[in-house]
């Protein structure tokens, strides 16, 4: 069923005029994300691309078209967000209206991630919606930046906000934005996030009312329901040359945050014919810490995890139809209020892409790849600055090595799995904020050797210059190293290191800690992941040894 109600029936489409359609919808889109990108006050949206703008359904918010440059763990997400939004405000909005909301039991992922959702109208007519998500550097909570480590309930992580009207009729509802800046760190800041994302929308509408008036309604129609069709084909045929089976794997949380102990992900993979079907449900229980996963953010991320393997599929709702993912009731991967949710979309969405892959690398091994870094590499810090006489929120990301595939190495310092964002340039972080960053280089020896090796991760120091800061850091894989595949070895396990008035340390939990005071001259020191290995290391070929040698790729 199409995602927009028909007005005419099927015909014959020209190619061309469907190739231009499609491409017109992803236009509009990539637009919402340039405005959205260039209008934002954030380095983590302007400068990292933490963001999404994406055009849905009128019956059930399924996804008509997301920008190519959009974060790709919100594919999934903002149909969740949008339909919940749907059968909750539908009935109470009108033109100009815009609803926000970053509630994760509502088609959320965690609280820091804010979606709004504008009605969408054509000569007077609902078509569709309009919606974005950004990343918010801070939206309350225990700790600066929102990445709680120790949270046992969804109340210490931030603000909640249901869908509520934060414009009506074109006008800006002053009192909810007045409730949201006063629960949050740095609100002035946020108010230039807020205008970005009502602007996109307005950009959204233009450019999309533009492409319906030059094509028209009815061929617009019937080329959203033939490139939905097709995107279904498509996936159905990559499906049915996978062999008939069940497959399964695992992949490891390091901790919850709170009980030091290993959290699984454990996944049954069923293909039959031109279906799939992904069952979690032996996966750990809920956890106390925030390293429960909402419904939004595990589905999301297996269609992720399928759109890596197979990414000449567009991304539509159609290409999720033959994907069947069991909701995993009673555990860690299907939270519940009040469960926190901090780390989903950031950490254990990897996590479960990465069960994903090495489930599907038994069957298909010719298409599949050994495990990237798999971490986002969390790290905020907070605090004021004596010489500008101003509060701040930093929010910084890194990169990883990739794993190494059935063609070739994997690359060094790739962004994470679940998005194309990019690390901040240190140069903006330190005019932005009183710190200095001392390294910055690939970490060498952090690739897992195979005949196919991994990428290497990244190595940086980060020094705090003037006043005092307080820092909180949510990244994963610092208990297990990327696992390889087919032979190959595990790359390098996170690695984090406070030196904190000359006293050296790692955290209890390795990859996660909270409210660590700084002073002047304090310092983190941060190794992200390597790459997994691909195939057994004695088959490399010798001259690639001895370039990895030269290179430091073994250390």
């Amino acid at each position: 069923m199409n995602a927009i109600a028909q007005t005419s029936t099927l015909s014959a489409i020209d190619p061309v005029t469907l190739t231009v359609v499609e491409k017109g919808l992803q236009q509009v889109c990539t637009e919402m994300d340039l405005v959205h990108e260039k209008t934002s006050f954030s380095p983590v949206i302007s400068e990292a691309y933490d963001r999404s703008n994406g055009i849905y359904g009128i019956h059930d918010g399924r996804m008509i078209s997301q920008g190519e440059t959009g974060l790709p763990i919100f594919l999934g997400v903002m149909q969740e967000c949008v339909h919940s939004v749907i059968k909750e405000r539908a009935q109470h909005l009108k033109p100009g209206d815009v609803i926000i909301v970053n509630d994760p039991y509502r088609g959320g992922t965690h609280l820091m991630d804010v979606k709004m959702v504008m009605p969408f109208y054509y000569q007077g007519k609902l078509w569709c919606y309009l919606a974005n998500a950004g990343h918010w550097p801070d939206t309350g909570g225990m700790v600066p930046g929102g990445f709680s480590t120790t949270a046992t309930e969804i109340h210490q992580e931030g603000l909640r906000i249901p869908p509520v009207k934060i414009m009506e009729g074109g006008v800006i509802v002053q009192d909810i934005v007045d409730f949201v800046l006063a629960n949050i760190r740095v609100s002035e800041e946020r108010i230039g996030d807020i205008y970005a994302q009502i602007a996109a929308l307005r950009a959204g509408e233009r450019a999309l009312t533009a492409l319906i008036d030059r094509y028209g309604l009815d061929v617009v129609n019937n080329c959203v329901a033939e490139i939905e069709d097709r995107a279904e084909t498509m996936m159905r045929a990559h499906i049915a040359d996978i062999p008939d089976g069940v497959y399964s794997a695992s992949a490891f949380i390091d901790s919850d945050g709170v009980v030091n102990e290993p959290l699984e992900v454990a996944l049954d993979v069923t293909v039959s014919g031109t279906n799939i079907t992904f069952d979690f449900s032996r996966s750990s229980k809920p956890c106390r810490g925030p390293l429960n996963s909402v419904w939004a953010t595990t589905q999301s991320a297996v269609f992720i995890g399928m759109k890596h393997i197979f990414p000449n599929v567009p991304m539509n709702a159609g290409c999720f139809a033959p994907l069947n993912v069991l909701k995993p009731k009673g555990t860690f991967l299907y939270a519940e209020y009040p469960r926190p949710v901090a780390g989903c979309s950031a950490e254990v969405s990897q996590r479960i892409m990465e069960a994903v892959f090495l489930a599907l690398a038994k069957a298909i091994p010719d298409k599949l790849f050994a495990a990237p870094a798999g971490t986002s590499g969390n790290l905020s810090l907070g605090g004021f600055d004596p010489e500008t006489g101003e509060h701040y929120i930093m929010y910084y990301f890194s990169g990883g090595g990739y794993g190494g595939w059935w063609d070739g190495d994997g690359i060094s310092n790739g962004c994470s799995t679940i998005g194309i964002s990019k690390s901040q340039p240190v140069e903006i972080l330190e005019q932005r904020y009183p710190l200095l960053f001392e390294r910055y280089a690939l970490r060498e020896g952090s690739a897992g050797a195979g005949q196919f090796r991994g990428g290497m991760g990244v190595d940086y120091r980060m020094r705090l210059l003037r006043g005092e800061g307080t820092a909180s850091f949510l990244m994963e894989h610092g208990r297990f190293g990327p696992p390889g595949v087919l032979g190959g070895e595990d790359g390098q396990p996170n690695r984090i290191r406070l030196n904190i008035q000359g006293r050296e340390f790692e955290p209890e939990h390795l990859s996660k800690g909270e409210n660590f005071r700084l002073q002047e001259g304090d310092y983190i020191e941060v190794g992200t992941p390597g790459g997994g290995g691909y195939g057994a290391p004695e088959n490399r070929d010798a001259q690639a040894r001895v370039a990895d040698e030269r290179l430091g790729y073994n250390g």
